[in-house]
């Protein structure tokens, strides 16, 4: 089948970005051998610290790997018609729409699955084994797996069955109920992904009383901040890794903690993080974040609507026969270098609050512990302590240490 021109298109934005991405990781690998940073020297010795280096120079390599196995993969099955076979596969099975386009991407994603399942099983039991982060066992592995599976068809069968629905229903205007449906299902997320979603995956227990629940609800109470929900959240079998994070709103409203986080941390560093994603909430950051995400897919959504029944989208990607599954396909990707610059302001932003939720936690409680605990959990997974600035304006959502320690001891 003849290709048109945005094909090529599409394998230009492929390439570029892959070459873009890579020369970012090349500039971030040569800091691997930077010196230590002084503000870290109390809680790294050189021992740990070449460590830490070998962490990253170790995903970098795999990343190569794993990064050009993708681009590869992506662009012979461009070229040498897989979009084709599997959409003649699908009508072979059904001419209807709506259970066309689900079976086209149930087999698109289950083919994505399982050669991705052993990069997946590599970074786990090979790379995260050999730096001493896994705690995962092969049947929690499988078993993520088949869970996250799951929720996936679920989910994203029901909402592009909802696309459909829309599309076929109300035409152009379909972007618009597509919307409505998008924003209350990421409402729907924040409320209860901790209730509904999490205790699929992890197990989530009440704080204990005790000292601990004690100093947070005191704090709490003493930035008037509501909360009656204080969960642990077994992430220790899966990883050593540690984190906190707050969720939903109202009487939904909960913070959860890793059971390695308390392990890891003492009382005040555990409230200084708290204080941390406290402020988060506060300045209002949750609320932005989302008004910011609804507008970046609602934009999307009506660029989507322009383009939808053009039958070169569903040509660039190969396949002979327009359709609303092809077309959805063709338009990700070329809306692709769209995504990227949303991405960056997304970053930009979320490193701004970052540092804003680090200036209530220091102004409501105290810097010290704060910084103790970012030390900590920086050491505790051997993140990158020297990024180059480009790598961290395109990648990082959240500021590097130093710069959160310069700016909590200013």
């Amino acid at each position: 089948m003849e290709k048109n021109l945005l094909f090529y298109v599409i394998l230009a934005i492929l390439v570029v970005q892959y070459l873009a991405h890579q020369y970012l990781e090349y500039l971030n690998a040569k800091r691997f051998k930077s010196t230590l940073p002084q503000e870290l020297a109390d809680i790294y010795d050189e021992n740990e610290y070449r460590k830490s280096q070998q962490y990253k120079r170790t995903n970098y390599k795999f990343g190569l790997i794993s990064d050009g196995f993708s681009l590869v993969l992506t662009v012979c099955f461009l070229s040498f018609g897989g979009f084709e076979w599997v959409d003649q596969l699908t009508r072979s099975i059904t001419d209807e729409p709506i259970p066309m386009a689900l079976i086209f991407f149930g087999i698109i994603m289950l083919g994505s699955s399982i050669l991705g399942l052993p990069f997946s099983y590599y970074r786990t039991f090979v790379i995260e084994e050999q730096y001493g982060f896994n705690k995962t066992t092969k049947s929690i592995f499988l078993s993520d797996k088949l869970k996250g599976g799951i929720l996936t068809i679920i989910l994203g069968g029901g909402i592009l069955t909802l696309f459909m629905l829309f599309y076929q229903s109300t035409g152009p205007n379909f972007w618009i109920y597509a919307w409505a449906m998008v924003a209350v299902v990421i409402l729907f997320i924040n409320l209860f992904y901790s209730r509904l979603i999490v205790p699929l995956f992890n197990k989530q227990t009440p704080l204990q009383e005790g000292s601990l629940k004690s100093s947070i609800e005191n704090y709490a109470q003493k930035v008037g901040f509501e909360l009656q929900n204080i969960f642990v959240i077994d992430g220790s079998k899966r990883s050593t890794k540690a984190n906190a994070y707050f969720s939903g709103f109202g009487k939904e409203k909960r913070i959860t903690l890793f059971d390695t986080l308390i392990n890891d941390l003492s009382e005040d560093e555990i409230v200084a993080v708290l204080a941390h994603e406290v402020g988060h909430y506060k300045r209002k950051h949750i609320i932005v974040n989302l008004i910011v995400s609804l507008l970046t897919t609602g934009l999307t959504l009506f660029i989507l609507s322009l383009f939808i029944n053009h039958p070169e989208i569903s040509l660039a990607i190969g396949v002979s026969t327009p359709s609303f599954h092809a077309a959805l396909v063709g338009f990700a990707l070329l809306y692709s270098p769209i995504s990227e610059i949303t991405g960056l302001v997304m970053n930009y932003l979320s490193r701004k609050f970052e540092f804003q939720a680090d200036d209530f936690a220091k102004t409501t409680f105290a810097a010290t512990p704060l910084v103790s605990s970012l030390k900590k959990l920086s050491k505790k997974s051997l993140s990158n302590l020297t990024p180059h600035p480009a790598y961290v304006f395109v990648h990082y959502s959240h500021p590097p240490l130093v710069e959160r320690i310069r700016n909590l001891k200013a």
